[in-house]
Parts: structure tokens; C-alpha cells; sequence
């Protein structure tokens, strides 16, 4: 990444651009690169922001999707933004939703590519061979429909991570909240639009839980990306792209 990390009051973000705010969401396992090329493809016309979520942060005993979610209503408070438009990858996405159902207001639209939230067949309960390099990186590569997209780098960074065992506690704890908190329903209650950009061969949430979102979203629209897994914004950045342009010059510049 070429941002800087801004730090200000206990928060952590980067940002580019001006105009209408789009802001991004990571995963559970993300990294801010992740958005590179989304925040490239954006920053000339939109003020693109990501704020890191306080995984290795906050409190065990609190951490959660909702407290997440809390993490969110703050950053976008003290930052003073209203009528954002979130943008949320696998976790990201769920915490978008439990933000979304408590704070509409705050929220103009709402994009989910490979959003947890109603079913996910993630690492499950736990890392059996954590201490594995080839098992970690057969893991990531389940991430995608390429396994060449599973880089060397981002194979480190997993392994890294859940060889931490402070950091891999805090991972399985979060899942573990994830998984449990099933928003079905409560999706009705999302009434803004909301983009669906899913990964037809994404193995971790299968295209059947696009389908079921679709259904549950009442304004909703769901966009396929063939050939593509849990993450389309690193597998297939032009199409997501091109995807979240025309909903964004739909939904903003009518």
C-alpha cells in the first residue's frame, strides 16, 4: 500500500479523494491492500475512506460483530460523515449490516461482496495445523477461484497472523461471533439500496447465500463475477469496479 495510515483520537484509517465518502470495510482476515485497487479506481472522484476495524484491539470479552459495529458508529461520528456509502467484504459486510439495521440514517447505500451474515464455511472453529506453512496456504487458496491470487505476501501475512497466538484467540473468537450472529431476520429492515458483487465460485459463502440475501434485501440488486471467489475486488477488480460504478452513478448522480 502506498496510503499512509492516519492515527487521530484511537482510530486508524487511510483515506484519498474528495466528493461523496465511500467507506470501506475489511474482512476478518483482510488486509487494507485488499481495496488497492478499488481505492486506485475511485479516489479521483469519490473520498474513499477505510477505517481498520479494532480486531486486535478490543476488549476479548466484548469482541464481537456488534461491537464492531459500535467501532463503526464512532469512526463515522468523530469523522462527522452522514449518508455514507459502505462498502463491506466477507466480515466487513456483516458489520455493514448489523450498522446498517441501528443506524440507517447514517448510511445512503450499502455494497456486500462475499458477506458473512447468513452462512459462511470459513476456517471453522479452528486452525488444526496452524503451525503448517502449505496447510495455511492451501487455506488462503480456498479464498479464491485462482489459486495464483493466494500471492506469496499474502500467504506470509495468514501465516503470520495465526501463528500469533494472542492474534488467533481474537480471529476465532470473532468468527466464532459471526457465525452466531445469523441476520436473517432483520434483513427486511434495510430498506436503502444495496449492491450484491458475489464471486459465482465462492466456496466460503456459496452463491446460494447471495441468492438468499438477494431475496431477504428489499432493494436490492445482485451482480455475478464468474471465475471468482470469496474476495472479486482482488480476483476481478475491473469487473467489480465496473459493477460498483454503475450502481454508485445510479444511486448518487441521479
Amino acid at each position: 500500500m502506498t496510503y499512509q495510515i492516519i492515527e487521530e483520537d484511537g482510530f486508524k484509517f487511510i483515506e484519498a479523494g474528495q466528493g461523496e465518502t465511500l467507506v470501506l470495510l475489511h474482512g476478518l482476515m483482510g488486509e487494507l491492500s485488499n481495496w488497492e485497487l478499488v481505492i486506485e479506481h475511485f479516489k479521483d472522484r469519490y473520498h474513499v475512506v477505510v477505517p481498520i476495524l479494532p480486531i486486535y484491539e478490543l476488549p476479548i470479552l466484548t469482541l464481537g460483530v456488534k461491537a464492531l459495529s459500535r467501532y463503526v458508529h464512532r469512526f463515522l461520528k468523530y469523522k462527522n460523515y452522514s449518508q455514507v456509502v459502505l462498502i463491506g467484504n466477507s466480515l466487513g459486510g456483516h458489520v455493514g449490516l448489523v450498522f446498517t439495521v441501528a443506524h440507517q440514517e447514517f448510511v445512503k447505500a450499502l455494497v456486500l461482496t462475499g458477506s458473512s451474515g447468513l452462512y459462511e464455511n470459513a476456517f471453522g472453529g479452528s486452525f488444526p495445523r496452524r503451525e503448517s506453512y502449505d496447510y495455511i496456504k492451501e487455506k488462503v487458496e480456498f479464498t479464491f477461484y485462482d489459486p495464483a491470487t493466494a500471492t506469496k505476501e499474502l500467504v506470509d501475512d495468514v501465516f503470520k497472523t495465526v501463528n500469533d497466538r494472542s492474534r488467533v484467540i481474537r480471529i476465532l473468537t470473532m468468527a466464532k461471533s459471526a457465525i452466531r450472529h445469523n441476520m436473517a431476520k432483520e434483513l427486511s429492515k434495510i430498506t436503502i439500496p444495496v449492491s450484491l458483487i458475489w464471486g459465482k465460485n465462492d466456496k466460503v459463502t456459496p452463491p446460494e447465500v447471495a441468492e438468499e440475501f438477494h431475496q431477504l434485501l428489499p432493494n436490492s440488486e445482485l451482480n455475478w463475477v464468474d471465475q471468482c471467489g470469496h474476495a472479486p475486488m482482488m480476483e476481478h477488480p475491473d469487473i467489480f469496479n465496473n459493477y460498483l460504478e454503475k450502481f454508485l452513478d445510479r444511486i448518487l448522480l441521479k
